[in-house]
């Protein structure tokens, strides 16, 4: 069992080892079915179960209109603000509802008697929150938005922008990575629905239920204050010899394959550079390491 190439994966599993409870993601390949149980279920680590796995099976239409369409032709470039036309058909959203319906369900299933605990992951599931709120009103549910929250004026672009918004204000904590998203959140709020937005609390209050907003920054500066791995010269030196880099700068990139993140221009730079300063060619090499984008989605009970 490999981990998968996603943050959300490498943000989450620790925690879930720590702590222990379920984690309730989709199986997309033939690979997922072979080592589940009867009950879809299987333990993680498979040498030393710390947590459960259960998968959720989505039919291909299911995959194609919730995820493909309308969550990554719509809701990421919308968010993201790529300049890039956000598609919304009618078809995927009623297929997005379906499957957000079918995860509720699968989340109802694995709840304690009490005091239940649910977390949520990003912009698959904004309809999940309000659909667990409405069966078990005592679940305590957070939700984590993995990518960027735009202003007003461009969620409003989105025709199904009141549900989006009321599915998420079921829950009782939305984080966001930077406090610029949470204060594009309760604008949002503020003008596109019902709602009264608390700025000392930040908070947003809707129909007697409140939602308290807040930043939990993660990523690259939590790295860079750790222990990181150091390679003595020796084997900095050996490594120049086998990808034959002696006497070479040496740049790298590390992304997901998408868009957003501006491999073609980086590309594009680095050609206007050689292009620009020619004395560079045959001393300039740069790397790319690049993980293709796969569904990654899920939600965690506790």
């Amino acid at each position: 069992m490999y981990p998968a190439a996603s943050g959300v994966v490498t943000a989450l599993d620790p925690i879930l080892r720590a702590c222990g409870g379920t984690w309730i993601a989709h199986g997309s390949t033939e690979a997922d079915r072979k080592f589940v149980n009867s009950k879809d279920k299987l333990g993680v680590p498979p040498e030393n179960n710390r947590y459960i796995l259960k998968r959720v099976w989505l039919t291909k239409e299911e995959e194609e209109g919730y995820y493909y369409g309308f969550a990554n032709e719509g809701l990421w470039p919308l968010c993201h603000v790529t300049h890039t036309r956000p598609i919304f058909r009618e078809t995927d959203w009623q297929m997005y509802k379906k499957v957000n319906q079918k995860f509720a369900d699968s989340v109802l299933e694995e709840l304690p008697a009490k005091n239940p605990f649910i977390f949520v992951q990003d912009y698959h599931f904004t309809l999940l929150p309000r659909m667990i709120k409405e069966k078990r009103p005592d679940t305590t549910v957070a939700l984590f938005w993995h990518i960027p929250w735009p202003n007003p004026e461009v969620f409003a672009i989105c025709p199904y922008q009141q549900e989006i918004l009321d599915g998420m204000l079921g829950c009782d904590l939305i984080g966001f990575h930077t406090q610029f998203h949470c204060n594009n959140f309760l604008d949002t709020a503020n003008r596109l629905i019902e709602c009264r937005v608390d700025t000392e609390k930040f908070s947003v209050i809707r129909a007697n239920k409140e939602t308290f907003i807040r930043a939990f920054p993660i990523s690259v500066d939590g790295f860079f204050n750790g222990n990181i791995l150091k390679l003595n010269e020796p084997q900095i030196e050996k490594i120049r010899e086998e990808l034959q880099l002696k006497d070479k700068i040496v740049a790298i990139g590390v992304d997901r394959i998408d868009y957003t993140k501006g491999i073609i221009e980086r590309i594009q730079a680095l050609d206007r550079f050689i292009e620009k300063y020619p004395e560079y060619k045959n001393k300039f090499v740069f790397i790319q390491l690049a993980a293709p984008a796969a569904p990654i989605s899920g939600v965690i009970t506790n």
